[in-house]
């Protein structure tokens, strides 16, 4: 995977939400010129539709999430 198809920096959406240390959920993120769904780890429980920020990649199409708000209301 090159730099410019890192997820880390992109917002996607919880398709599914995450359950902090009880496990993953599953974010969809618009990558690539489309949108791909991956498996969602974050620090603290987050619900489905809440809009995420990655903030790692773990490799193998999983990464770490954070909870984002829009500064700009684009979403």
């Amino acid at each position: 995977m090159s730099t410019d198809d890192s997820p880390v920096g992109c917002v996607g959406v919880l398709l599914v939400g995450t359950r902090g240390d009880g496990g993953p959920g599953e974010v969809l993120i618009k990558i690539r010129g489309g949108s791909e769904a991956f498996l969602a780890f974050s620090d603290e429980p987050l619900p489905k539709g809440a809009t995420v920020l990655v903030v790692e990649s773990r490799g193998a199409r999983t990464v770490d999430v954070t909870p984002w708000t829009d500064p700009f209301g684009d979403l």
